[in-house]
């Protein structure tokens, strides 16, 4: 039981840290954040298109990556959903959430990747 104690004490100062940190550097978590995504995304075709390998900045990131509809990735969710692997994220997504189709009467399908569930 203490063994058990001291895992479940030390997971939970673990996360105390990382709120606190969250909590006082707001801008360097986000920061963190995004270029963890982007390295993880590089070598996608989402990451290809829109030269995420060449993204140093925020400001980079958002001369690169315009405000996209559904409309616009649609083409790549369907390719997901047609089994190609690689395309907005890396490896193959299995599941798609369905919306409930507010915007246009027809439903959208959003990818839900394994590594987005953890």
């Amino acid at each position: 039981m203490p063994l058990l104690n001291s895992v479940i004490n030390w997971i939970n100062f673990k996360r105390i840290y990382q709120i606190q940190l969250f909590r006082e550097h707001p801008e360097e978590v986000q920061k963190e954040t995004l270029f963890n995504l982007l390295n993880k995304a590089m070598y996608t075709q989402w990451g290809d298109k829109h030269d995420f390998d060449k993204i140093r900045s925020v400001s980079d990131f958002q001369k690169a990556m315009p405000i996209q509809s559904y409309e616009d990735i649609k083409p790549f969710v369907d390719r997901l959903r047609d089994g190609e692997s690689d395309i907005l994220w890396p490896g193959h997504v299995k599941w798609f959430a369905k919306s409930s189709g507010t915007t246009s009467d027809k439903s959208k399908f959003i990818p839900v990747t394994k590594e987005a569930l953890e």
